[in-house]
């Protein structure tokens, strides 16, 4: 058995190991794992106007994107993956509400340079590395 002395020798070293551990785990994080994953070299202005676009229009209010966002509508972090940039250029400009599925989404009518730059964030949102997020339907056909 530890007396008093030994267990808080032994408490605090513990502390100060885990602590360390912490540390540099979380420093190896942010300086090699999160740029490498999150593509920041493709960043470019059109990405930067397209979520700006997505946030003042409150895209999030309906859609998920990152595992983050409304229920509403579909997820849309892979969606250039799925539908691709015709698809999702046709929903952004058309002039009309657009229901598929029974779920309408608003006609914002957007111009050929505002879907550009919409694609190209969802392009861009659809290349960063989640690890497996979101995950691949197990379809079977």
């Amino acid at each position: 058995m530890l007396s008093k002395s030994q267990a808080r020798t032994f408490f605090l070293g513990g502390t100060a190991v885990t602590f360390a551990i912490f540390l540099g785990l979380s420093w190896n994080s942010l300086v090699n794992e999160v740029p490498a994953q999150t593509n920041a070299h493709l960043l470019n202005a059109e990405v930067v106007r397209g979520k700006a676009l997505w946030e003042k229009n409150n895209c999030m209010g309906c859609h998920t994107i990152f595992g983050e966002g409304a229920y509403y509508a579909p997820e849309l972090t892979k969606v250039y993956e799925r539908r691709g940039e015709g698809y999702i250029k046709a929903a952004l400009m058309s002039k009309v509400p657009w229901a598929p599925r029974g779920r309408k989404m608003v006609a914002y009518g957007f111009s050929e340079e505002q879907a550009n730059d919409l694609v190209a964030f969802l392009k861009w949102a659809g290349e960063v590395d989640l690890n497996g997020f979101p995950p691949k339907p197990d379809v079977k056909r």
